[in-house]
């Protein structure tokens, strides 16, 4: 009997999510250059800003294995949950680190000005400040989802034809 030969293409969920990730980070530089005025290529590889990568690619991912497999099968509910949870921590967890990170840096500039108003007080200031822009606002959120979901629906319909 013959060996069917290996099949070495790389998983079509995973180029959709990762495909929605780098598009979401390019998007990036658009919505700084619209918003500000200056166009910053950093942008594309930064945390938080307009839309979320971490929600296009999950919602990528969920909405290619619905597409593909149906609403009702353990994979799109796995990917769902995944995805939710995902969504949750940006625009929650990781965006109210940002904002005490933020916190942080003003009460530390708050410390150098007293710092030399009392020489007898000992203050070293760190060389870098914390990193404030973490996670993502509600809207960058859904932006980044929808991004995704369109980006995984024509994913699977692609892969159909």
């Amino acid at each position: 009997m013959k060996q069917p030969k290996p099949d070495y293409r790389m998983n079509r969920g995973i180029l959709t999510a990762i495909g929605a990730i780098g598009i979401a980070q390019g998007l990036k530089i658009l919505t700084h250059k619209k918003v500000t005025g200056k166009w910053e290529v950093k942008k594309a590889i930064s945390t938080g800003g307009m839309p979320s990568s971490h929600s296009a690619g999950v919602s990528a991912l969920a909405s290619y294995v619905a597409a593909n497999k149906g609403f009702r099968h353990t994979e799109t509910a796995l990917a769902v949950t995944f995805g939710i949870i995902v969504m949750y921590d940006a625009q929650g967890i990781r965006r109210h680190t940002g904002e005490i990170a933020q916190l942080v840096n003003d009460l530390e500039d708050q410390f150098s000005k007293i710092s030399g108003e009392f020489p007898s007080y000992e203050f070293v200031e760190r060389d870098k400040e914390l990193k404030e822009l973490l996670g993502h606002q509600p809207v960058e959120v859904v932006a980044g989802a929808l991004l995704g979901t369109l980006l995984g629906i024509g994913s699977a319909k692609l892969e159909g034809k």
